[in-house]
């Protein structure tokens, strides 16, 4: 089993510092956790989703708000990859307990995104350098497909679990879940034992 990260929409509030947090840590060139960038950043909510002009500045989760409920939606970490199974170039792999996306190997055909069942996978555009050998030097774009990897590349784990504010979000362990599942069989025999016998 694979970790993976989990949000209470009964404490979430929808104040989108997950979604933040999680774009910039996986910054291009840096996890430092700051912006440095002529012109400031170009952040917008445009029908009810946060949105950048920066194609750089992409969370890997996505807040959902609804009429009564809010909570931010993030891979499961699947053991069967349905997004896996239906990527073409096999650009959807596990490694160490996650599930990662090899952008050498993405075409960006959006097949992931229609065959997760969380609505967890994104293809956004990317601006790629030019090839070397290219008569043009504008900048090109490359669709790539985007899911959280639990910030594999920071030591302090993902991003966003340590900013909710609410701790809303929680990163769930297969260690975890066994502790969990053991509880609740003790729980479970307890309750059996406190039965009156049946004669």
């Amino acid at each position: 089993m694979n970790s993976f990260v989990i949000a209470d929409p009964s404490l979430c509030i929808g104040c989108r510092t997950c979604e933040v947090a999680c774009a910039v840590s996986h910054q291009s060139g840096s996890c430092s956790g700051t912006l440095e960038r002529e012109g400031g950043l170009h952040l917008a909510i445009e029908d009810g989703h946060l949105v950048s002009k920066d194609s750089y500045f992409q969370p890997r989760l996505k807040v959902i708000v609804g009429s009564k409920v809010t909570t931010p939606v993030l891979c499961r970490q699947c053991e069967d990859k349905p997004c896996a199974m239906a990527c073409p170039n096999n650009a959807i792999v596990s490694e160490d307990g996650c599930v990662k996306v090899l952008q050498e190997r993405c075409i960006g055909c959006k097949s992931c995104v229609v065959a997760c069942p969380y609505g967890a996978m994104a293809v956004v555009l990317k601006e790629v350098a030019p090839a070397a050998d290219s008569l043009f030097k504008r900048p090109q774009t490359k669709a790539q497909a985007l899911k959280c990897d639990l910030c594999r590349h920071r030591e302090a784990g993902p991003a966003c679990v340590e900013v909710c504010p609410t701790q809303a979000l929680r990163l769930v362990t297969p260690e975890h879940l066994e502790t969990l599942n053991r509880q609740k069989q003790l729980a479970s025999a307890e309750a059996l034992l406190a039965m009156p016998a049946r004669v």
